[in-house]
């Protein structure tokens, strides 16, 4: 008999400091960077227009994860989540199961840490303000981690009542206006991704945007044209130019692998990143196992420090 700990959301929060989950997902950027870990493309599974299924694995650190996540966005209406899932970490030496993870807790980790970190590489030295455009789940991951790397940040919603919740509990505080939120130095957009918010023109010099919503087919946060204006990164080529935000500008002709530049490469010191302080960098990220494979590895580190683990027997 073997058991095996589950860590639901509030697990991996006491287990995976915001800090910590920056660390995890630049190290992971680092290791896929130079061929250390292994990442299989990811697999849709489409049930549109209800939504879909992902399937993503990862090979690294001494594990195998497999990741089984959905996102059905008209489900916040019957009361359910948009997203949710598992993801199941195994011995990449003898395949045994060690542990099971809220799948959607650990999008939310390494949704916010992948954001912020490409911020911090990305965006000027002396970029002050920052705003998240979006109080979802993944919004608020965001903005949580921008907090607890010392930077203050606005908060931007649709919903003014689900902004103002988030704010408050974060430590943030409310743009008075979309407007304002995309003047900011940095900007990080974490909504659907069905209707686009940055239209040509709408950034300005020196400002770094993450782009966080456009995670699947036919979503986009950002008109093909504006993207054009920038320098463009992203986190995996492949899944940018066929599900991210760069795929509709790409099916387009506006943009072409060679003017997009993998973040790992530039933590590696493989590529360069912004190159100077007017240039408007744009970063596309799809979401990556390996990121996630980071985060059930730190969460895992710490299993022992969590008595009130859950169990599942095998």
């Amino acid at each position: 008999m073997t058991l095996v700990p589950v860590f639901t959301g509030s697990h991996l929060e006491r287990a995976v400091s915001p800090e910590r989950a920056v660390e995890a997902v630049r190290d992971a950027f680092v290791a896929y960077a130079r061929g250390e870990w292994t990442m299989p493309p990811k697999v849709y599974v489409t049930n549109y227009p209800a939504g879909d299924f992902r399937a993503m694995p990862a090979l690294g650190g001494g594990f195998a994860m497999l990741k089984w996540i959905n996102s059905f966005p008209g489900n916040p209406a019957l009361g359910l989540p948009t997203v949710s899932g598992l993801v199941l970490l195994s011995d990449a030496e003898s395949g045994q199961l060690r542990a099971v993870f809220d799948a959607a807790s650990v999008t939310a980790l390494r949704t916010g840490a992948a954001a912020v970190l490409a911020a911090e590489v990305l965006g000027r030295s002396d970029a002050r303000s920052a705003a998240v455009i979006g109080a979802g789940v993944n919004g608020q991951a965001v903005a949580r981690t921008f907090v607890a790397r010392g930077r203050d940040v606005v908060l931007w919603d649709i919903d003014e009542a689900r902004a103002l919740a988030a704010a408050e509990a974060l430590g943030a505080t409310v743009a008075p206006s979309l407007a304002e939120a995309l003047a900011s130095d940095i900007v990080v957009t974490v909504t659907p991704g069905h209707e686009v918010l940055l239209a040509e023109g709408t950034l300005s010099s020196g400002q770094h945007v993450s782009l966080m919503g456009a995670d699947g087919p036919g979503k986009a946060e950002a008109a093909g044209a504006e993207l054009a204006r920038c320098r463009l990164f992203c986190d995996d080529w492949e899944q940018a130019s066929h599900g991210g935000e760069f795929a509709h500008a790409v099916e387009a002709g506006l943009v072409g692998r060679e003017a997009v530049t993998q973040l790992g490469d530039v933590l590696t010191g493989a590529a360069g990143g912004r190159s100077s302080d007017d240039e408007i960098t744009a970063f596309d990220s799809t979401g990556l196992a390996i990121q996630d494979l980071a985060i059930a590895i730190a969460a895992f580190e710490q299993a022992g420090e969590l008595a009130d683990l859950g169990r599942l027997e095998l």
